[in-house]
């Protein structure tokens, strides 16, 4: 199926959601052939930079969609790349360009609990998934922020257990997450398995659910979302080696 071309929208409103979050809504006329139920898939940024200059692009998720509107949230660094830049400074009525929507990447809902992990650029996937639970369902949600006054307030099951792991330094061991999992009572039944953070931590967490837990790949989403040190791009070849030599 050929891509859609990009859109162009319009910046509809902005506002700071914790202290190192910020959500932009995007909207307009372009929205109205946007297909339906895409919350949590991903959309591309696209900043032109001049003739015979590739385009920039970056992927963010679509954390809530209305008619004619979506919700992007965007995590602010202290030293922020071209995106995060472009939306601390966005005002209404500012356009981008926005290619997508890319394929949604949900938790399976046939399990008998679930566990859901992740760093702040996995948020809003992590609050789509939470939001789509069964009311009934269990398990865990292990999410790191940078400070405690990055703690939002989500939906989710009564049953699921919320835990938020404090780090303001990104860790390039990547075991914040695996840490703290690892010290979750495991529960009955079979689990399933949703993850998405920085490469290294990715790659900590695919060992666990892979290799020592042995949960199936039906039953498992496991993805890193940036590299510290790497520009997107680099944190695409990245992935594509690891994904050549630890394929299945």
């Amino acid at each position: 199926m050929a891509r859609p071309e990009p859109r162009e929208l319009e910046v509809i409103r902005s506002a700071r959601i914790t202290a190192h979050m910020l959500r932009l809504t995007l909207g307009g006329d372009a929205l109205a052939s946007f297909p339906e139920d895409q919350e949590s898939a991903y959309i591309k940024l696209i900043f032109p930079r001049g003739e015979g200059k590739r385009a920039l692009m970056r992927t963010y998720t679509i954390r809530r969609q209305r008619q004619r509107e979506i919700d992007v949230d965007f995590v602010l660094h202290d030293h922020m790349g071209p995106a995060s830049n472009w939306a601390a400074n966005a005002q209404p009525g500012d356009r981008i360009l926005v290619g997508g929507p890319g394929p949604r990447k949900l938790i399976n809902h046939c399990a008998d609990w679930y566990l859901l992990a992740g760093d702040m650029t996995a948020l809003p996937a992590i609050s789509v998934n939470l939001d789509r639970l069964p009311e009934d369902a269990s398990g865990y949600a292990v999410i790191e922020v940078a400070s405690e006054a990055d703690i939002q307030s989500l939906e989710h099951p009564e049953n699921l257990e919320l835990h938020w792991e404090i780090n303001p330094r990104p860790d390039p061991d990547g075991r914040v997450l695996l840490s703290k999992i690892r010290e979750l009572p495991w529960l009955e039944g079979r689990p399933a398995v949703w993850a998405a953070c920085e490469f290294n931590g990715m790659r900590n967490l695919r060992r666990l659910f892979k290799q020592d837990l042995d949960i199936p790949r039906t039953h498992r989403y496991i993805s890193s979302y940036w590299k510290i040190g790497y520009t997107e791009d680099e944190h695409k070849l990245a992935k594509q080696r690891d994904s050549r030599e630890h394929a299945s």
